[in-house]
């Protein structure tokens, strides 16, 4: 794979109808996105950005690389980020490596206290350099964990009496550990920056949260409505963002 840096900026994106050609080049290629849970709003997104041009199919088979498009299915299971990995390992065989570009992401589930970032990593990064070297005419995109909120009030005050931490808080904490490594170990090769879309808002400010002096990244409430799920602003954000992304690829 040839060595490229390309993380995606986050703001001020343009309209497809102002800007089509990012939409055509993604029909033109086919693509390869193995997901769970928050993938499910993304290609949710990508439907409605494109206004139903874009082909999306969730499929595991070569076949259906026979012509471009946006090709998804499931990777493993929720809260077994480990069996992610083999698994999109597995579905790049399944397809015969037939995609231009193949990426797959964790879900925020997959990130718990208690993870293991290092070794996670290693797994992850092991598993790429696999792929790339099996597949060495396919471009593998890396993706930040999504994130969540951060629970508040007064349930969040009472947990902090009691000597407990607010939901979000440490599972932010390590998703962004993990986050940071992805970008400092992987950087020249190409990188869509979920995490830092889902924490950043529209007028281009972060979302933070404090946590033991340091400033941690959290999803913005209002690309939420659940908490953890992208609802219609944060999905269509995500998905113009990743067909700008795409498009840029070479």
């Amino acid at each position: 794979m040839r060595p490229l840096t390309l993380c995606y900026a986050l703001l001020a994106m343009p309209t497809f109808a102002a800007a089509p050609q990012p939409l055509e080049r993604v029909e033109a290629r086919r693509v390869f996105f193995g997901h769970q849970s928050v993938g499910g709003n993304v290609i949710e997104g990508l439907t409605e950005v494109s206004g139903g041009k874009l082909r999306v199919v969730e499929a595991r088979t070569a076949g259906a690389f026979d012509q471009p498009g946006f090709v998804h299915t499931l990777v493993g299971r929720n809260e077994d980020p480990s069996g992610k990995v083999a698994d999109f390992e597995k579905a790049l065989d399944d397809v015969a490596g037939r995609p231009d570009i193949a990426f797959f992401k964790f879900c925020y589930v997959d990130f718990t206290p208690s993870t293991d970032v290092e070794k996670l990593f290693a797994e992850y990064s092991a598993s790429l350099t696999r792929l790339q070297a099996k597949y060495p005419k396919v471009t593998f995109v890396h993706v930040t964990v999504p994130l969540t909120v951060v629970q508040t009030g007064a349930k969040a005050w009472l947990k902090r009496r009691l000597g407990r931490a607010p939901w979000g808080e440490q599972e932010n904490a390590v998703r962004h550990r993990y986050n940071e490594l992805l970008r400092a170990k992987l950087s020249g090769q190409p990188l869509f920056d979920l995490a830092a879309l889902e924490s950043t808002r529209s007028d281009g400010t972060p979302q933070r949260f404090e946590l033991g002096g340091a400033q941690v990244p959290m999803l913005v409430p209002g690309y939420t409505d659940d908490g953890a799920h992208l609802n219609a602003v944060g999905r269509r954000r995500v998905a113009e963002a990743l067909l700008e992304f795409l498009a840029k690829l070479p």
